[in-house]
């Protein structure tokens, strides 16, 4: 089941009123915000938000060092080394918001490994 013009509507206000912020901003994560993917026959994925940047785990790597190890350049390095070391704390400091339509059984499944923190529409209050 595709997004319904009232859904299509709601994103493309959100997309048409951008924000001033002083936090850190990604600019490949900007291109997807409020875009919906489809997935498969009836779902999609979208962001709705998102936290952090490379800054913020090269922070939360370089905690115990401070200031004295910053550059762009080891930046780089140290995302890598952390990926390929599988040190995968630091990046924690950074989240993804997402609006996604699935099977129940995919999301029970995310939900038993524990890849998220999940809030679902309840049928319980709402009609379907």
């Amino acid at each position: 089941m595709p997004l319904t013009p009232e859904q299509e509507a709601e994103i493309a206000r959100q997309r048409a009123t951008p924000r001033q912020t002083l936090r850190a901003v990604s600019e490949g994560m900007e291109t997807h915000l409020y875009t919906a993917y489809p997935v498969l026959d009836h779902g999609f994925v979208r962001v709705i938000d998102y936290m952090g940047d490379d800054a913020a785990i090269v922070q939360a790597a370089r905690v115990s060092y401070g200031a004295g190890t910053r550059h762009v350049s080891n930046d780089e390095g140290l995302i890598r080394y952390l990926m390929r070391h599988w040190h995968s704390t630091p990046f924690e400091m950074c989240e993804i918001k997402l609006h996604v339509k699935l099977p129940v059984f995919v999301a029970r499944q995310w939900i038993r490994h524990r890849t998220a923190n999940v809030n679902e529409y309840s049928a319980r209050y709402s009609i379907l």
